[in-house]
């Protein structure tokens, strides 16, 4: 029976024997372009959901802002997938290739760290083109002030929370990127990218690449005296800082977002499905 979508064993062939392995053989140029995109795509969302959401909890409550906040966001992942880039996050799934031997870790290792500090550039860009466009100050800067509370909240959890946090992030994220390799259509694709992101981010999970938008956003805002009063927040910025950032969440949050994708999708789906199958293989038949 046609199911209209990829079944779990061909998706998990797909991504270790085609998708994976041709990631980790493109160029640096192409690696740093698409990351870079990546990294600007996925800041269109948190931006997006930043603007969309800076006053609603108080029109209907903090649970609906959250998942208004995670159904805006999903533009990002969207645009990674249908448009094209290479996200880091979504990149963990490499790892299905290296426990086959399809590829080495070297090779993992040399896409992991450009397309992160892609990302990262691409990120900052953003931030700084959304600074110079002023749009922070739209509602009398209670979009700027919701910029800076997310950044501040986000430097302000403890090591354990960030990397918990962390890990169930990218279980969703590479759970919709799994799914999206599934669908035929371009329809298909956005439906099983939408649900695992806006699950995570209504649920508060952490994710790297978006938070190198988010607190860097953040950070702009901090020396705004006007978005600081209105954010409420005077005097209580102390570990919104470059070093808060990376020491208090980019490090602890990364690492989560390593374990969610490349232990519990890549590692027991390859487990799963192609373990066996390998072996399968690998009997000689009479």
């Amino acid at each position: 029976m046609d199911i209209g979508c990829k079944t779990p064993a061909t998706i998990a062939d797909t991504l270790t024997r085609t998708v994976c392995v041709q990631k980790v053989q493109a160029s640096v140029l192409r690696l740093s372009i698409l990351g870079l995109f990546a990294g600007v795509y996925i800041g269109f969302g948190a931006q997006l959901a930043i603007m969309v959401t800076h006053d609603m909890a108080s029109f209907l409550g903090v649970g609906m802002a959250k998942l208004i906040a995670g159904a805006v966001f999903s533009v990002g992942l969207i645009l990674v997938v249908i448009a094209g880039a290479e996200l880091f996050t979504g990149n963990n799934l490499i790892f299905l290739s290296v426990l086959d031997r399809q590829v080495s870790v070297g090779r993992l290792a040399r896409n992991w760290t450009i397309v992160y500090f892609a990302n990262l550039a691409g990120s900052l860009l953003l931030v700084l083109l959304m600074y110079w466009s002023g749009l922070w100050k739209v509602d009398g800067a209670l979009v700027g002030a919701k910029a800076l509370a997310i950044a501040n909240a986000k430097v302000n959890l403890s090591w354990l929370e960030a990397f918990s946090r962390g890990i169930l992030c990218n279980w969703l994220v590479c759970l919709a990127v799994w799914m999206a390799v599934s669908a035929a259509t371009v329809v298909g694709k956005i439906w099983a990218i939408f649900f695992p992101i806006m699950a995570f981010v209504a649920s508060g999970f952490e994710h790297s690449v978006a938070n190198m938008f988010f607190i860097p956003m953040g950070l702009a805002m901090k020396g705004q005296a006007a978005v600081v009063s209105a954010a409420g927040l005077t005097n209580a910025l102390s570990n919104l800082s470059i070093g808060g950032m990376i020491v208090k969440n980019l490090i602890p949050v990364t690492i989560g977002n390593i374990i969610g994708g490349a232990f519990f999708v890549s590692t027991l789906y390859w487990v799963v499905y192609i373990r066996k199958q390998r072996i399968d293989e690998a009997v000689p038949r009479e």
